[in-house]
């Protein structure tokens, strides 16, 4: 079999030895953020996006080989195993191709060729396919076809005996891999879909409009049309068609498989060719190309909701300090909660601010009193009904009060799944809903990162057809991407949540609930070396998890760094050196500027990791995420009917899609910014230009109350000189490789 290491090697331009060295530290336990981080001299400085490369493609070909060692068995116990057909099928790297390959041996049910066989007429199908050369001067089929009637087997005429004859043909062109593989190809590269609304739905009465007479080459479709036809066509609105030519084809069959000149034998392969592909093979090459498209858009789209939940993963956090979280609402009133700096609720309070002057008048003096009662400094507001009346009340409140803390709207998506989940009621068993909700809202501006991992990813509102795309691979990807920002980030073992603790490296839930248990009951953690007395806390778990949890203020301030343990020593070093203590570091950092850092490698600690541990003494337990910062909306446009064509606002980008992205304005309805109002020049990937979480300022296009749509433009320079960019912690990586088809 294939050197799996040596091709994925020159596939990726990745040395084999690091890719040995990654799959040995995966196979031992590691995690991908861990061996990532500490583990660079051993994988040559790869990084996470290298990693997950290397995985998922070696995944991908041990899976293959697997099938391909199924399939050679298989073929050999049927005794029709070549060494042609075996190095094809050892040589092959895709799946669709090796499927190809065993088609003609694939145990099926019982088909037109195989009763054609069972009559006795494989005999007449060969002389047919031996007669087809140059070298034939005459044949005569009906003679030939004459030997073959039998009344016992129902072959009742020489006409009845080459139908049999054409159906085993035809079963051999239609499993031809060559053939099947060309085919393909044509339909990914000259075919079309087309697409038309059922002429039960009047025109203007669904959301699929665009697609009422829509055509578009299968090669350029764009993902998100892919899967809106196909949804349509689920949803039973839209008729949807793989259109090509047909002549084309068959004259492509015809010129492989016709070698005669004979106009009898000539004619009767042209009607083989033409049977073949109309009963064999058009319907389920049409299926495979609809799927390749399917799964191209799902890698595209997952490709897209990875990176949107990174960035509103890593949106700037206000900080941890007393907060009040607002649920707004007019008739059911506004769900006030209060928490404190570690982000824990203390009390709850249901005011009705846009009712009578009386309820409004006590809605006033509640929010002020807690206000200065809890030193409150941060207000956050959901952003569902009635969140700009209560924005507006709780400015006016603000005036009054001596303290004067930060409001902000906070997008709120996700937070009424999250109320309803078990993690929500395990956390609150005694509270209503819509309070944990409000203690959601609350806990998103305090840091997102931590509230917003107990959410499902898919309920955050930042994907692009989640639930049409293939949910396992979604599932995988988005699961990996929480991981990856929670170890970048970093966790504070003694405030982390349970479902936080569970995404760092190496913890398991179990593990995540024993630290919160050892927490409940001995207080909180003064140094790392603690955790080893967590139950089910061994030596590996430790080396993989401890690097990425934080604590503050306690035993060794190595402890609040990035520093791994296994690493202290030589911190320990460089202090002795420099002749400061180790409580000291950090406030020294311009003496490390003079440090020889090859002084300090070892055969396990080279440079890489030195630079690491220099760069986290310099700013040790710095937030890698931006500075905080928050959009203002224009007073008086509450409602999508407050907007005006031309109108310049501000807002925040909520949603990035392959056709643009999705900014809220304030007027609970996003608009859409699509990708060519995105910028004075031409854009490519809106990804590039925002980010989820950006403020920018946008000009309204046009309003559509009926269908509740808005059209926004960053055109005429709003798109650089107005967004305040969060750079990404990786590249994006370009899913839509082979590497996950």
């Amino acid at each position: 079999m294939l050197d799996l290491i040596s091709y994925i090697s020159k596939e990726i331009n990745i040395n084999s030895n690091q890719i040995n060295s990654a799959l040995k530290l995966r196979d031992e336990g590691g995690t991908v953020p861990f061996i990532a981080r500490y583990r660079k001299e051993i994988t040559g400085n790869l990084d996470e996006i290298q990693l997950r490369n290397i995985f998922d493609r070696f995944d991908y070909l041990t899976e293959l080989g697997e099938r391909k060692r199924t399939i050679l068995q298989s073929i050999e116990e049927q005794g029709k195993l070549t060494d042609e057909l075996r190095l094809q099928i050892e040589n092959c790297m895709q799946k669709n191709e090796l499927e190809d390959l065993y088609l003609p041996y694939k145990p099926k049910r019982r088909t037109r060729a195989t009763i054609a066989r069972e009559k006795g007429l494989e005999p007449l199908a060969e002389f047919i396919k031996n007669a087809n050369n140059p070298n034939t001067i005459s044949i005569n089929l009906l003679e030939e076809a004459k030997k073959y009637l039998s009344e016992e087997l129902g072959i009742n005429s020489e006409k009845d005996a080459l139908a049999s004859a054409s159906d085993i043909i035809a079963e051999e062109v239609a499993e031809n891999a060559d053939l099947r593989n060309w085919t393909r190809e044509f339909f990914l590269n000259k075919g079309k879909f087309k697409s038309t609304i059922k002429e039960e739905f009047p025109e203007g009465t669904t959301k699929y409009e665009i697609y009422r007479n829509f055509e578009k080459s299968v090669s350029e479709l764009s993902p998100h049309a892919m899967l809106a036809l196909r949804r349509a066509e689920t949803e039973g609105v839209i008729n949807l068609d793989l259109t090509f030519d047909d002549e084309e084809v068959l004259s492509y069959l015809n010129s492989k498989n016709i070698n005669s000149n004979i106009n009898e034998l000539v004619e009767f392969l042209q009607n083989v060719n033409k049977d073949a592909f109309a009963r064999l093979m058009k319907h389920s090459l049409i299926g495979e190309i609809r799927l390749l498209r399917k799964e191209f858009s799902d890698i595209e789209s997952i490709r897209v909701f990875e990176s949107n939940l990174r960035q509103m993963l890593l949106a700037s956090p206000a900080g941890m300090k007393p907060t009040m979280g607002v649920d707004p609402g007019f008739r059911t009133g506004c769900k006030v909660v209060i928490l404190d700096g570690t982000g824990k609720f203390i009390e709850y309070k249901a005011i009705f601010p846009h009712n009578s002057q009386n309820e409004k008048l006590q809605a006033t003096n509640y929010v002020l009193n807690a206000i200065s009662k809890y030193n409150i400094e941060l207000i956050a507001i959901g952003n569902g009904t009635a969140s700009r009346e209560t924005d507006e009340f709780i400015a006016t409140v603000i005036t009054q009060s001596k303290i004067k803390p930060i409001k902000v709207i906070v997008n709120e998506s996700g937070a009424s799944i999250y109320s309803a989940s078990e993690v929500a009621a395990k956390e609150f068993p005694d509270l209503d809903l819509t309070i944990r909700g409000a203690i959601s809202i609350g806990r998103r501006l305090q840091d997102p990162l931590a509230e917003l991992v107990k959410i499902d990813p898919k309920s955050i509102g930042v994907g692009q057809y989640q639930h049409d795309v293939d949910q396992k691979l979604l599932k995988k990807k988005l699961a990996e991407t929480v991981e990856s920002c929670v170890n970048y980030v970093g966790v504070d073992l003694n405030t982390a949540s349970m479902e936080l603790l569970t995404y760092v490296s190496g913890l398991t839930p179990k593990i995540a609930e024993n630290i919160v248990s050892w927490r409940n009951e001995n207080g909180a953690f003064q140094n790392r070396q603690q955790l080893l007395k967590v139950s089910k806390l061994g030596a590996k778990t430790f080396e993989q998890a401890a690097g990425f949890l934080r604590i503050r203020n306690g035993n060794n301030p190595l402890d609040n760094t990035a520093v791994h343990p296994e690493s202290y020593y030589i911190v320990e070093n460089i202090a002795k050196d420099l002749s400061i203590e180790l409580s000291d570091i950090s406030k020294n950092s311009e003496k490390f500027k003079n440090i020889d850092l090859r002084k300090y490698i070892s055969d396990t600690i080279g440079e890489p990791t030195l630079k690491d541990i220099i760069a986290e003494l310099e700013k040790p337990g710095r937030d890698p995420r931006e500075v905080f910062q928050y959009a203002t909306f224009k007073e008086g446009i509450k409602e999508i009917s407050h907007l005006k064509q031309g109108m310049e606002l501000e807002g925040v980008v909520t949603n990035i899609t392959n056709f643009g992205c999705f900014v809220d304005i304030g007027v609970h309805q996003d608009g859409l910014v699509h990708i060519s109002e995105m910028s004075d020049t031409f854009v490519k990937e809106p990804y590039k230009i925002v980010k989820v979480g950006q403020i920018v300022k946008v000009k309204v296009l046009e309003v559509n109350e009926k269908l509740k749509r808005i059209q926004l433009s960053m055109k005429s320079g709003n798109t650089k000189k107005n967004i305040r960019m969060q750079e990404p912690q990786y590249s994006l990586n370009d899913l839509q490789n082979k590497f996950t088809k």
